[in-house]
């Protein structure tokens, strides 16, 4: 077995401040997301403009930090939020869900679609192939704080994280950076380089992130406060992706055959 490495998560101290790797990590993605949209935003129809782009990574932002807070206090902390309801809008605290933060780039989306006279679909296949850079750098960034490890193994790589015990655990947080950020960018960005039909590229992220999710959830510990939901194995993160893989499909079909739904 490995060694957890036991890295600081706290990168720099500037007098009373501390900058963590985390935070490091998510500028680094949206700097380089937004400079692969900005080698892509006059390529669209229509074109993008510069003041464009900005507008729609702000508004994913907020989307993120504040789905992302909501979402983890109505999927895994539900009594938290009955006892503290400000927490709502206390999204510097700790707590995120990958799948509230979803649910709130789609609404900000939707926002931003309304304001700016976008297509919802057009905007959408646009952001996503970006998005695995930030779900990488969020797992690389959960793998230096030794959170959301994985099960217990004996596997030659499991390694022995701080406040985890003494037995080896599968690095489950490097699966998922491997699986939902790099292997997802790659195929994204393979099915970027040409024009696909609308909604093609939004389904196809649904339906992978949804697959990577829940095979990566079979390596990772349950979170303390949920354990397993069903059958001694099934986790409500792989609960929560189930529908992610039901709508990209949908989408998918629909993007390839829509008069067969429409009628």
């Amino acid at each position: 077995m490995l060694t957890y490495p036991n890295m600081d998560p706290i990168a720099l101290n500037i007098g009373p401040l501390a900058i963590h790797w985390y935070g490091i990590l998510y500028l680094i993605s949206f700097i380089a997301a937004f400079w692969l949209c900005e080698r892509r935003r006059l390529g669209t129809v229509p074109p993008w403009s510069r003041d464009e782009l900005i507008d729609l990574f702000f508004y994913a932002a907020v989307g993120v930090i504040f789905g992302g807070t909501w979402g983890y206090l109505l999927f895994y902390q539900p009594a938290l939020l009955q006892e503290e309801p400000l927490r709502l809008i206390q999204f510097w605290l700790p707590g995120r869900s990958f799948h509230g933060g979803l649910l709130g780039v789609m609404v900000a989306i939707l926002i931003y679609c309304q304001l700016k006279l976008r297509d919802f679909w057009a905007v959408s296949d646009f952001l996503v192939p970006v998005v695995p850079l930030g779900l990488a750098m969020g797992r690389l960034g959960n793998f230096i704080n030794a959170e959301l490890w994985g099960r217990t193994t004996d596997v030659p790589w499991g390694m022995v994280f701080p406040q985890a015990g003494a037995l080896a655990r599968h690095p489950s947080q490097l699966y998922e950076m491997g699986l939902e950020g790099i292997l997802l960018f790659i195929i994204l960005q393979g099915y970027a380089r040409k024009r696909q039909p609308k909604g093609v590229l939004s389904g196809l992220f649904l339906m992978w992130y949804g697959i990577f999710r829940i095979v990566a959830e079979c390596f990772r510990e349950p979170d303390f406060n949920q354990g397993f939901i069903a059958l001694e194995w099934i986790t409500k993160g792989q609960i929560l992706s189930l529908p992610m893989i039901m709508v990209g499909l949908f989408i998918l079909f629909y993007a390839k055959y829509p008069r067969r739904i429409g009628n």
